[in-house]
């Protein structure tokens, strides 16, 4: 279990899949349905880390996929409230670390074009963009940038 600032992260529980959707509800536009992080959790390819405050009180959460050396950082999010605190990048890093053991070899992900702050932690972790995908997001409609990061030996 990694901490910083009294945050902690540990692998997500079926407990957790109210509070993950609940902050997705409000840091995404168009949010994923509770149903389908309670889906991912027990499949092999999904690695499912929250965060939580010392009064395990759950204030982020990361999820990886894997698939054979490729990985995606299928979704990443921390509480409103409690960003600037550098709880996203310590999610991130974990992410890393953690497809880094598991021999993934490119990791992707998807921002939005506007996400100046998640691009900027992006590039500061190696991310580097490789494509967009026009009209990606909705509610506003925006492009994605579609992000890399390889390995490095």
């Amino acid at each position: 279990m990694a901490t910083n600032h009294a945050i902690a992260l540990r692998p997500a529980l079926i407990a957790d899949v109210k509070a993950m959707a609940a902050i997705e509800l409000v840091a995404f536009s168009d949010p994923w349905p509770a149903s389908s992080f309670a889906e991912m959790l027990p499949m092999a390819h999904s690695r499912m880390v929250v965060a939580v405050d010392a009064q395990e009180v759950l204030v982020g959460y990361c999820i990886l996929l894997s698939a054979a050396d490729e990985g995606e950082i299928a979704n990443i999010a921390v509480r409103p409230t409690e960003r600037g605190r550098g709880i996203g990048a310590m999610l991130l890093d974990d992410a890393l670390a953690a497809a880094a053991r598991m021999g993934v070899t490119q990791l992707f992900l998807e921002v939005r074009t506007s996400n100046a702050a998640a691009r900027a932690l992006y590039a500061s972790r190696s991310f580097v963009s490789v494509g967009r995908r026009t009209a990606y997001y909705s509610d506003p409609t925006e492009d994605a940038l579609v992000l890399r990061r390889t390995a490095r030996n």
